[in-house]
């Protein structure tokens, strides 16, 4: 911990006693806060936490940002909130301190000589564009769980969903869910095969293991399989009030049988009854309209994601990320073990 100018204090929320607290005390905050999700970034990627608070060492924590450092010769060092989080809100109340704490970040940013500080928000209180500039907009979406579940179920579109639910139901499929090794493996093996289909490489296993073992019970995969063969899996991520789901895939010759909708439909219904009051069903890409429009069907609330960052260089949709066009295009030529072997290399380059 370092105290610099200014007042603000630069903390390492993996060590510092005050931070698991704070995070179950604010309101902005989520599970990509928590110390789970933290670990599993450090021990898959090396990817060192750091968050500046205006709050002194011996006071009660009320503030702060957090980050990654991003260290990266192929895509430039940067302060990233945070990689491969849909979204991480200032935990910040008032305008004053993120005044603060960002003029300092962008100063810490220039002496060091990143490439730029980002920050993802989706409902911040907080205003971006004095010192931010917008980079890419994602769609948000979340199912509020306050009504009963009937109700809930009523509320989801009857061809798209219900029928769907129905139709798992009717062919049999089996539902198991957890968080063994076993499971661990049928999820990749899914989730490959839909990465395969988008043309792109899977994060390696290891991150799923991490993030799996680091967060304890609050991670749970779930999978449908007809059988004894595993069509579909989700892996979802519970922090406080909310439930998020973070990944996903299926065998798409077996999507008709429904086995995405029916793992929703129990994910959502654990939710409901381990007290969460929110299904965030993460964000989307706005040229993915295949995919914002199932999330809609549940009847979630969709808003807008922003990726903030400073300097600002204006809208750059696509830019940097594993997943343009160019990358696909490469990809997309590549043999399945050398896009394993990308997958491992290249992914720690692009949180």
């Amino acid at each position: 911990m370092s105290s610099l100018q200014d007042s603000v204090y630069v903390i390492d929320p993996l060590h510092d006693p005050r931070w698991p607290e704070f995070v179950t005390r604010h309101p902005s905050a989520s599970v990509f806060h928590s110390h789970g999700w933290l670990r599993a970034l450090r021990e898959t990627y090396g990817y060192e936490p750091v968050a500046y608070t205006t709050s002194a060492p011996t006071d009660l924590l009320t503030n702060a940002l957090l980050f990654c450092i991003v260290r990266s010769w192929l895509t430039g060092n940067r302060l990233v909130s945070l990689p491969f989080s849909d979204h991480c809100e200032p935990l910040v109340d008032h305008p004053g301190p993120f005044e603060t704490l960002s003029a300092h970040v962008e100063r810490a940013r220039s002496e060091a000589g990143w490439k730029y500080v980002e920050l993802r928000s989706a409902d911040s209180q907080v205003d971006f564009a004095g010192r931010f500039a917008p980079a890419t907009v994602y769609c948000l979406h979340r199912l509020d769980l306050r009504s009963d579940l009937d109700s809930l179920y009523r509320g989801f579109h009857k061809d798209c969903i219900q029928r769907k639910i129905v139709r798992a139901e009717r062919e049999g499929l089996t539902y198991e869910a957890g968080r063994s090794d076993a499971l661990l493996q049928q999820l990749y093996g899914l989730l490959r095969l839909t990465r395969s289909r988008h043309r792109l490489p899977p994060q390696p296993i290891e991150w799923f293991r991490n993030l799996v073992a680091c967060m304890g019970d609050d991670a749970c995969i779930r999978i449908a399989s007809k059988a004894g063969t595993p069509l579909a899996g989700i892996l979802t991520l519970r922090h406080r009030n909310s439930m998020v789901y973070k990944y996903g895939g299926s065998n798409a010759r077996f999507n008709n049988l429904g086995g995405m909708a029916m793992l929703f439909w129990h994910a959502i219904q654990d939710a409901k009854r381990t007290g969460c009051e929110v299904f965030d069903f993460g964000r989307s890409d706005l040229d993915h309209p295949g995919l914002i429009a199932f999330k809609e069907r549940w009847s979630a609330e969709s808003s807008s994601l922003i990726t903030w960052r400073a300097p600002g260089t204006g809208t750059v949709p696509g830019r940097g990320r594993i997943s343009s066009r160019y990358m696909r295009e490469m990809f997309a030529r590549m043999p399945e073990h050398v896009t394993l072997l990308a997958g491992r290399m290249l992914y720690r380059h692009f949180g």
